[in-house]
């Protein structure tokens, strides 16, 4: 038997990925890994293990960064502000001129430098450990007063803010633009990607095969699996309870015509941390229009099954917080709205480890809400981890650490 290699092609906007039958290699010649999981995470890790001069077949049961996957849609913020986890905060600092290389090579923009601006009510502990760490790490970060933060970003009202922390590096990465770039360049140079759905693997000691949908039979020395939100179902003995995928909705509005200040350059990506929820958006990009959401953990969603109909409950929320912070913004038009999903581990913290009793797999995972930035550190993590290069491994990414109940810590 035979599996087909699929050479993707980014289309002219990069919005979409066309698919075509290309060579075949033998079923008999072994492969070195199959990456299962075409997001960020397994797209990067896929591109490091290539990069390492392995053999590489990457799996995705719909495409690239598709409409289900956590990876899917518009636009991601990246930025370094972690309050104490300083790991993450290391992480998206690796992150980002990787980032900025593969935006360089895209012809179309992966990563906008817009800045990212974090503002709190009172001198918040979480604000102030992030400055501790920035200032060990000699990051550019900026603490803001209220009336340096009115004069220089005017469309958001500061009322009730004292303190705010502003990242001049960070900015937006265009989401699945990203990941469809990155799969684009793994084939060009050789790497192997198959369109179809694995099967859930059993047995124990090492894993011999993966079986998909179709039936085909796909051989490797070595196994990553960074299928999101759909890990505990291939996993359900040792993942069921321990990563659960949760309803998250998004809303674009379309800004005054003409103002400026809703733009890159007038508006940086921003997170409110005033008050009990924390909200969180960006400027508009390419006339998509104002984003907003709410980063709370909505209730748990099935990735296959679970509908994709924004809520009047969630939409409400959002006008009325855009009422006060963005007045400008108070009767704006909706243009679209895009219900996803996180995949969070209990406490927030990444899984990356072996699995427990395969000794040839590597899971990778619960990245929802804080992962996309990572994913040039999280491939690279994954790789160095598979191939017996990391010097002291992570503990919080362990699969030891990942309890059932949910007490989310990481922001």
């Amino acid at each position: 038997m035979t599996v087909t290699r699929r050479k993707v092609l980014l289309g002219a906007t990069g919005a979409a990925l066309a698919a075509s039958a290309g060579r075949a290699f033998a079923q008999s010649a072994r492969l070195d890994v199959a990456v299962i999981g075409a997001g960020v995470f397994g797209a990067w890790t896929a591109w490091k293990l290539q990069q390492a001069g392995k053999r590489v077949v990457l799996i995705d049961a719909w495409g690239p960064a598709n409409a289900r996957a956590s990876s899917g849609g518009e636009s991601r913020m990246t930025r370094a502000v972690y309050g104490p986890d300083e790991v993450y905060t290391r992480m998206a600092v690796q992150s980002l001129p990787e980032w900025r290389a593969l935006s360089d090579q895209a012809g179309l923009p992966i990563f906008t430098e817009t800045g990212v601006l974090f503002f709190f009510g009172e001198r918040h502990p979480y604000a102030l450990a992030s400055m501790d760490v920035h200032r060990r790490l000699g990051l550019s970060t900026q603490s803001l007063d209220r009336a340096t933060m009115t004069r220089q970003f005017p469309a958001i009202d500061f009322t009730g803010v004292e303190l705010g922390l502003f990242e001049p590096d960070f900015g937006v990465l265009m989401a699945r633009r990203a990941v469809q770039t990155l799969v684009r360049r793994f084939i060009q140079a050789g790497g192997d990607y198959i369109e179809q759905r694995v099967e859930p693997p059993a047995g124990a000691g090492r894993l011999d095969a993966i079986r998909t949908n179709t039936g085909q039979r796909i051989i490797a020395d070595n196994y990553v699996f960074a299928a999101g939100p759909w890990l505990p179902r291939l996993f359900p003995d040792i993942l069921a309870g321990r990563i659960r995928a949760t309803r998250q909705e998004v809303f674009y509005f379309s800004p005054p015509s003409g103002n400026q200040h809703f733009r890159a350059g007038g508006l940086p990506g921003w997170a409110d941390f005033n008050g009990g929820d924390l909200y969180y958006g960006m400027p508009d990009l390419e006339a998509r229009g104002f984003k907003i959401a709410r980063d709370t953990h909505g209730p748990e969603v099935d990735p296959d099954r679970g509908d994709r109909l924004p809520s009047a409950e969630a939409l409400a929320l959002c006008r009325a917080f855009m009422a006060r912070r963005f007045p400008a913004l108070a009767d704006a038009p909706l243009n679209e709205a895009r219900v996803c999903q996180y995949e969070n581990s209990s406490n927030g913290d990444f899984l990356i480890d072996r699995h427990p009793t395969l000794s040839n797999v590597v899971l990778v995972g619960a990245g929802s809400g804080h992962g996309f930035k990572h994913g040039p550190a999280v491939g690279q993590y994954a790789a160095d981890l598979l191939l017996g290069r990391l010097r002291a491994p992570e503990p919080r990414f362990s699969l030891a650490t990942k309890a059932e109940q949910n007490a989310r810590s990481v922001i």
